[in-house]
């Protein structure tokens, strides 16, 4: 008899161990293209280049860039909230696989009661006593599992380790939008000073002219209208030179905000700008499923969504639920722990829904409508990937034209301010035509410098499109001041 129930338990068990309701998770097919469209100066990636992201603003070599890097790491309010949120994730997967074992408590009652000493099936009283008194006086241990006949456990427990892995992908998707935004203000920022010196060069021109338009006028040479177009080409330059430096203070407040500092004592020194953008390794399209982290985030959300129809489609089952308790139970607190005081019980549970209004056939119905939503996000994201992808290689190829033209423009004005100036020396021609020369000049250094900048910009572009960096890097988020026990 024993046998046979041993095997009834075994086989139930089994059969729990086999049925698992709702679809098994397969990655939708997608139309990924083989190759990007456009071509440029960077290499394609090998696979040893795609191992993990990293800290991919190290390509532009600038120590200063990589200090912001680190202290936003440490500070930014935003990454601290997305670590309590990876926090908040991960709890859910234990939760969800402690359903796989059996609840175990411990109870404890004592009292006493008395009844009325009138009853007709009341025992013998108390000699002195109109009342019927008893004590009670319980211990239990009791225990209960269900057992997983339809996978609904398993289920859960599968939707929440990948609503944990979303979580986490969450976190990269903005650490690397936040790096994105960090390296793009420093790059505008040297840019904006890069623009100062030019403007200040070409007002150390415009102030030499003009002190040799001075003499001219002094000797006759010159006329005061010569010396006044000279003034105020002279203002507007200053006045050029005083917006660069206004853009610059407002870049450096947004690189506070970023990297997560007040901005009072927050400072960068000035430095050069080198205006040479890296090379990329771009790799293939399909590389972006496992790269992207809001690919990633995109598809473990489908995983989870995927998961919870089966939870669904296992509520329309039997639930099954083994109990048991054992402990002591007496009338008196001095034979509680006596042998004959012992106590305990063991039995089975079985639900089976019947009529719910359709409850359970909606709740079916929503979690196909979610996953079938989830598919579409997911196909989404990976389509703005291949968009940005393709936008930045296309941008980053148009610039690189722009910037040969625009050198070549640069250096034929850079001739033409040095031939005006001195014809001008010469008497050869009017100051019209050093004021030409010297505005078509400082036009043509700073497009060329804007050229550049958006170069750098674009580039900054491109890495955050692919996902981000290239080396082994551990996927944890760095634990912020605010975040520490």
């Amino acid at each position: 008899m024993i046998a046979r129930r041993c095997l009834a338990v075994c086989t139930l068990f089994a059969s729990s161990a086999c049925t698992v309701m709702g679809p098994d998770y397969k990655r939708p097919p997608l139309p990924v293209p083989q190759t990007f469209e456009h071509t440029g100066p960077w290499r394609q990636a090998a696979p040893s280049d795609l191992i993990a992201r990293g800290d991919w603003w190290r390509l532009f070599q600038d120590p200063v860039l990589d200090d912001l890097q680190e202290r936003a790491r440490r500070s930014s309010p935003t990454l601290a909230i997305h670590v309590a949120r990876i926090d908040q994730a991960r709890s859910i997967p234990g939760v969800a696989g402690s359903f796989q074992y059996p609840d175990v408590g411990v109870g404890a009652t004592a009292g006493r009661f008395g009844a009325s000493g009138n009853r007709p099936d009341q025992p013998e009283k108390r000699p002195g006593n109109h009342e019927y008194q008893s004590g009670l006086y319980r211990a239990p241990i009791t225990a209960g599992y269900e057992i997983d006949l339809w996978g609904r456990v398993r289920r859960l427990n599968e939707s929440a380790r990948a609503q944990a892995d979303a979580a986490l992908a969450e976190y990269q998707t903005v650490a690397l939008s936040l790096e994105a935004e960090i390296t793009t203000l420093y790059l505008r920022l040297r840019q904006t000073e890069e623009e100062r010196r030019l403007i200040g060069a070409n007002l150390s021109l415009q102030r030499r002219a003009r002190d040799l338009t001075v003499a001219r006028r002094n000797g006759g040479l010159a006329t005061e209208l010569d010396v006044a177009r000279l003034d105020t080409e002279l203002a507007l330059t200053e006045a050029a030179a005083e917006d660069a430096r206004r853009r610059r203070d407002d870049l450096e407040l947004a690189l506070a905000s970023a990297v997560g500092e007040i901005p009072e004592g927050f400072h960068v020194a000035e430095s050069s700008f080198a205006g040479v953008p890296p090379v990329v390794p771009v790799g293939l399209p399909a590389d972006l499923l496992e790269r992207r982290p809001d690919v990633v985030e995109a598809e473990r959300r489908l995983v989870a969504r995927n998961a919870d129809i089966g939870v669904a489609q296992a509520a329309y089952f039997p639930a099954i639920r083994l109990t048991g308790s054992v402990g002591f139970e007496s009338g008196e607190l001095s034979q509680f722990l006596q042998g004959d005081s012992l106590i305990w019980s063991m039995g089975a549970s079985l639900f089976q829904p019947v009529f719910n209004a359709g409850r359970l056939r909606f709740d079916a119905a929503r979690a196909k409508a979610i996953h079938a939503e989830a598919v579409a996000q997911y196909r989404l994201r990976l389509l703005r990937a291949f968009r940005e992808v393709e936008g930045a290689l296309a941008a980053l190829h148009s610039l690189d034209d722009q910037a040969r033209l625009q050198e070549g423009a640069r250096t034929s004005a850079a001739k033409a301010v040095r031939i005006a100036e001195s014809r001008f020396r010469a008497g050869l021609v009017t100051v019209l035509e050093v004021i030409d020369a010297q505005r078509s000049g400082l036009r043509a250094d700073r497009e060329a410098l804007a050229v550049r900048g958006n170069q750098m910009v674009t580039t900054v572009s491109l890495v955050k499109a692919l996902g981000g960096g290239w080396e082994a890097r551990s996927a944890e988020p760095a634990r912020s001041a605010a975040l520490s026990p």
